[in-house]
Formats: structure tokens, sequence, C-alpha cells
């Protein structure tokens, strides 16, 4: 993939950017999540309630969705940031028609199918914990948190399919005490997933502030301390990050006990929020007994 020279990007790209970095190259869908759309669609209780509950558990679907509702076609005033919103909006043929339309752009082989489990499972666990959170601490949108649970890590699924190695790159970037994951990747492969994701929001046309929590979401210390930055981009991404703690993001996708991320950043996130560790370790158990980040220690 050819970010070089685009490292660190600037927050104005244009669509030629976009096109020339995402080049081809589309986040699939979930393979039974697509069956299960499917299956909706033929019961004679189908409902656009159902339809955006499934289309909000895969992170291709939910975007395609989003990106269609918000392009320039539609002319809508103000960015639409939720799945619900989206299908609302679009009414249940166009959403069934553009369903089946990427049923069929190809389907992926067993092999990708499996290596892309993790990522499929951790993306909607994050996101229901972010929905989650929000609410317990007061965020006025808990649909924007759950958005951006579920996309962040939308760079990772490309990078799989470009880079053999990335999940052995992955690894080693959780497991590095002393940098950040993105720095880890960058070295690499010159590149790294919190990049690749932000130019896919702007793809999708996700609203400016999600795309860059999407960017700077392994910056997050650098980015509560500079009071420069948003409020409310702040406040996601110190939601995304209990969330990523909470499920156990470095177990799963990091293969490590060690959250060496969580330990540098613990202090500042919580202290922004206005939490205690006893707090958060409360809240973490509310959300695990919601069978919300248990997964990881079965």
């Amino acid at each position: 993939m050819t970010t070089n020279e685009h490292p660190t990007m600037g927050t104005d790209l244009t669509d030629e950017q976009i096109k020339f970095v995402l080049q081809g190259i589309t986040v699939p869908p979930q393979p039974q999540i697509m069956v299960d759309l499917q299956m909706e669609q033929l019961s004679p209780n189908c409902s656009l309630q159902n339809i955006a509950k499934l289309i909000s558990q895969d992170v291709g679907l939910a975007g395609s969705v989003i990106k269609t509702v918000n392009s320039p076609f539609l002319g809508l005033s103000n960015k639409i940031t939720s799945v619900k919103q989206a299908v609302n909006l679009l009414g249940i043929n166009s959403v069934v028609n553009l369903v089946n339309g990427l049923s069929i752009r190809g389907e992926l082989s067993d092999d990708n199918i499996v290596a892309m489990g993790r990522f499929w499972d951790s993306a909607m666990e994050v996101a229901m914990a972010s929905a989650a959170i929000a609410k317990q601490i007061g965020f006025f949108s808990p649909d924007e948190a759950y958005t951006l649970g579920l996309f962040h890590n939308c760079g990772i699924p490309l990078l799989m399919m470009r880079f053999d190695n990335y999940m052995e790159v992955v690894h080693h970037a959780y497991q590095d005490p002393d940098h950040i994951i993105t720095a880890v990747e960058n070295k690499q492969l010159n590149t790294n997933h919190a990049v690749v994701g932000y130019y896919v929001g702007r793809s999708w046309n996700l609203p400016n502030h999600i795309t860059r929590a999407i960017h700077e979401h392994h910056q997050v210390e650098k980015i509560i301390d500079n009071d420069n930055e948003d409020h409310q981009k702040k406040t996601l991404l110190a939601i995304l990050k209990m969330a990523e703690h909470i499920c156990g993001l470095h177990r799963i996708l990091g293969d490590t006990s060690e959250d060496y991320e969580w330990q540098r950043i613990q202090e500042a996130v919580l202290l922004y929020v206005g939490m205690s560790e006893y707090d958060f370790t409360t809240l973490s158990q509310s959300i695990n007994e919601m069978g919300i980040g248990v997964s990881q220690f079965v």
C-alpha cells in the first residue's frame, strides 16, 4: 500500500487522494451477517429495525449504508452517523437493494474468513461496550460512540489483505511496551491501520470528528492533553479506549496479557472523564455482566 507519502496526513483530503490510497480495496462484509440479512428479507415480519440491527453488527455493511445516505445525491444538511438513522432515511427497498448488491460483489476465501474472524468479533464487542460506557457517563450520543467503536479498526482487514504478515506486525505492536501501536506499524509497513481507517472513513462520508478520531485513536494521551482539541472528540476517544481495555483487545488482536497502551493512558483517560480506578473497575464489571467483553476470559 503506497501511503508512504502520507504517514500522518492532513485534515483535508481530496477525493483523488482517497481513491489512490484505497484503490480497489473494500472492507468485506461478514458472511454470516449476509446470510442473516437475506433471511430477514424473506421473513413476513421483516422490519427496518431488524435490518438496521443486523447491519450495525458489520463494519463493511454499516460503512456502505452510511456512505450512501451521506452521499451528495441525497443532499442532507447534516451528516448521518448511525445505521438506524441511515436505514430509516433510505427505506427498506433501497437498503435491501444495497445489501444485495454488496453480496454479489465477491465472496471471501475460507482462509480470509477465518483470518478476519477476530476483527469482526472485536469490532462488535468494542462498539457495544462503547455505547454502554457512553450511557453510563452521560455522553449525549451513544450512537456516535457505537459508530467509532465499530469503525475505529476498519483499516485492519484492508491491511490483512494487502500484507501476508500483517497480524504478526500487529502482535509485535501490541507487545511493545515502549512505542505506540501505529508507530510500530509505520516502521515495518510504512503505513498503519489508523491512517488507512481514516481514508476509509472519509470514503464512507463519516463526519470529520469521527474520521479524525479513527486516525488518532492510538494518540489519545496527546489529544487529551491538547487544550485546542475538540471536547466531543476527546470524550469519544476516552470512551473508545475504556471499551478496548474492557473487551481485552490486547488479548484478542495483540495476543498479549499486558495492555501496555492502557497502562500509558489510563491516568489521563480516567482523569478526563472524572472517574476513579475503583469507578472504572465497577463499570467494567457491569459491562461484563451484560455479556460484553467476557470472551477474553474464556
